[in-house]
């Protein structure tokens, strides 16, 4: 072999090792970002339900199959709405069930595993839930309920503390109702100050009042970010929800909305919606949409073209967003729209246009 071949062949070898080192680099889940309060990632990702309501024969665990496939289509958060009483009894409700919460624990380490970040929701707290059944305790006016709900997070606090804000959040309550200002910020003081004994630094973000749609601007200096909502207009995002009473009275949606003489477009939502969360945005707080989507009643040319517009918003404000849900019938996968052609993926039934506008937006 001449000197010049095994110089060749050297630079080939060494480059096929380079080759090879970038293919397996590539393939590798990127770091996720250091989060601040007052500026918040561009998160996005997805709500996963298994504890969203607790189920009298006992709820199943997160899948680490979800956390695989948010990872491997891109995106990078998943919030965990929860009720406390998948691992609490009303009869002892200082008591927490230690078999339940490890769950909650894999999730948070598949998190960190596959490089998505853990936002964890209390959806029901003791006190309060914008669902039924209606709580034993009010939080808004219940000293108990109030000491039982810190206890929660205090605990949570506690679990995870020395866990890196870039992997866990935590997202103390899910929609407060049309309350006073004071009233919210007093019991939110309570639970922030009961977290930050146990774990001073830990990313704290709080919904808006009304449901997640009012920013809550006494809450500033607390150092904590804020979640808002992307279900407006209702007529889109709920059309025929058996919830929702009356849903299935209104007439079949469009996009953009008519509405009684009124037309609600891309520039209705920018200014009615986005603007007052600019505003809190630009005061130093943080910002995400810790929610939105439609139900799978809403034709889906109509619920793709709103959602085009949505998450166009959004990109330009720099906002993340987590859509409800992943599995379900506001989500990509067994969504059972009628309207819809899925493709097969894994055992489930994939839509893969909108799949395709979230992986844009």
């Amino acid at each position: 072999m001449t000197r010049r071949q095994f110089l060749q062949m050297a630079f080939f070898a060494a480059a096929s090792l380079r080759l090879e080192e970038s293919t397996l680099l590539a393939s590798r889940p990127r770091e996720l970002p250091e989060p601040r309060a007052s500026r918040l990632p561009r998160w996005r990702g997805f709500n996963l339900l298994e504890k969203f309501i607790a189920r009298p024969e006992g709820n199943p665990p997160f899948r680490e199959s979800d956390f695989e496939w948010i990872a491997e289509w891109g995106f990078d958060f998943v919030r965990l709405p929860m009720s406390y009483r998948c691992w609490t009894t009303i009869e002892k409700p200082r008591e927490l069930k230690e078999d339940q919460l490890v769950h909650v624990d894999q999730a948070v380490e598949w998190g960190r595993q596959y490089k998505v970040h853990v936002n964890l929701n209390l959806h029901r707290a003791p006190g309060y839930c914008v669902n039924p059944p209606r709580e034993p305790w009010d939080l808004w006016t219940d000293t108990l309920a109030l000491e039982l709900c810190a206890h929660q997070w205090a605990h949570f606090a506690k679990r995870y503390r020395g866990i890196p804000n870039r992997y866990l959040s935590f997202d103390l309550l899910n929609e407060p109702p049309d309350i006073s200002e004071a009233t919210y910020t007093r019991v939110i003081r309570h639970l922030v100050a009961a977290i930050r004994a146990e774990d001073p630094d830990r990313l704290i973000v709080v919904d808006g009042l009304r449901w997640g749609r009012d920013p809550v601007l006494d809450l500033k200096e607390l150092g904590v970010a804020q979640s808002t909502r992307g279900y407006d207009p209702m007529e889109i995002s709920h059309y025929r929800a058996a919830w929702i009473p009356g849903s299935d009275q209104w007439p079949v949606p469009t996009w953009p909305l008519r509405r009684k003489g009124q037309v609600v477009d891309k520039e209705v939502l920018r200014k009615e919606r986005m603007e007052p969360w600019r505003q809190l945005e630009a005061s130093g707080v943080g910002v995400h949409v810790g929610e939105w989507g439609a139900h799978n009643q809403t034709p889906h040319t109509v619920v793709l073209a709103w959602m085009r517009d949505c998450l166009d918003l959004w990109k330009q404000a720099g906002w993340g967003w987590a859509l409800w849900n992943l599995r379900g019938s506001f989500g990509v996968v067994d969504s059972h729209r009628a309207d819809v052609k899925y493709e097969s993926f894994r055992g489930h039934q994939l839509d893969r246009a909108m799949l395709d506008l979230l992986q844009n937006g």
